[in-house]
């Protein structure tokens, strides 16, 4: 495994020891019914980045190397890191190879929409396609972003916006479950069920039953390619570029919801209003 050392003018790159990371990866994969293997492959990795296995700044095995590792097929890997590089916690050099990133850049947003907001402006029919409502056991991504527990649960609901036609947007919504919402609002516990059977986001859904409860964590906005899963839903080609959009929100200052959205290209021309570039970014 090989680290980057940066110095005035020039980057300079060192070896670290792969010993330990090398056992990490070639652990057998844990997965929860129904959950696909790249989410797997993706809380693996995300999970030795935050342990310090794959400290900041280490270069990963190839993807050659991972497939065999990790003991699953090259898609399966590719669909990992795009989303491992979606969420800023690698990076990739081009001619060098992926990197462990050495600080997560964000970006704040302090009007809190749902989606469907940004595609309505010019459009003549919105309409929301619901391909999933599931119960799931955490993964990284949502333990860390909402605040649980790794034996918590939390409810996944997926959703294509479709403007004019043609497909606009993956949207991708994480709430905790009503047993855990509770505590943080007992009205949009009591509304989640009613609101997940709407023809909307569940963000808009919960908004109009509840008001205006939600106020905007974090936005952080990265570039992407589409993938198979994707793809497929989009109509487009696995391998066009993608807008992602990863938000947070809390209740009350306590994490209460998460959404992915996956734009394409033609659908790239949001309108996003008073935001400021977080610390560090």
């Amino acid at each position: 495994m090989v680290a980057r050392l940066r110095k005035p003018g020039a980057t300079l790159y060192f070896a670290v020891p792969i010993t330990d990371a090398a056992e990490y990866l070639a652990q057998p994969l844990l997965t929860s019914p129904g959950q696909p293997l790249r989410v797997a492959v993706y809380s693996r990795i995300s999970r030795g980045i935050r342990t310090g296995i794959l400290p900041g700044g280490a270069m990963l095995p190839r993807e050659t190397e991972l497939c065999v590792s990790l003991g699953v097929s090259r898609t399966v890997v590719r669909e990992a890191l795009m989303l491992l590089e979606e969420d800023g916690l690698i990076v990739t050099r081009r001619g060098v190879g992926r990197f462990v990133a050495e600080s997560l850049p964000t970006e704040g947003l302090d009007d809190f929409r749902s989606f469907e907001s940004m595609f309505e402006p010019g459009s003549e029919r919105l309409d929301v396609r619901v391909l999933e409502f599931s119960r799931q056991t955490t993964t990284d991504f949502v333990t860390d972003l909402l605040g649980l527990e790794p034996t918590d649960e939390f409810w996944f609901r997926e959703s294509v916006i479709i403007r004019d036609g043609r497909p606009a947007a993956l949207v991708q919504e994480y709430l905790p479950v009503e047993r855990l919402l509770r505590p943080i609002s007992e009205p949009v516990a009591r509304e989640l069920a009613d609101a997940a059977r709407e023809d909307a986001t569940l963000l808009r859904a919960l908004i109009g039953r509840v008001g205006p409860v939600f106020t905007a964590g974090v936005c952080r906005i990265a570039a992407s390619l589409a993938g198979p899963t994707r793809a497929a839903h989009l109509d487009i080609k696995p391998g066009d570029p993608l807008l992602v959009l990863t938000q947070s929100a809390q209740i009350g200052g306590a994490p209460a919801y998460i959404s992915k959205a996956a734009i394409p290209p033609a659908f790239a021309h949001l309108s996003v209003t008073q935001w400021t570039l977080a610390s560090g970014a």
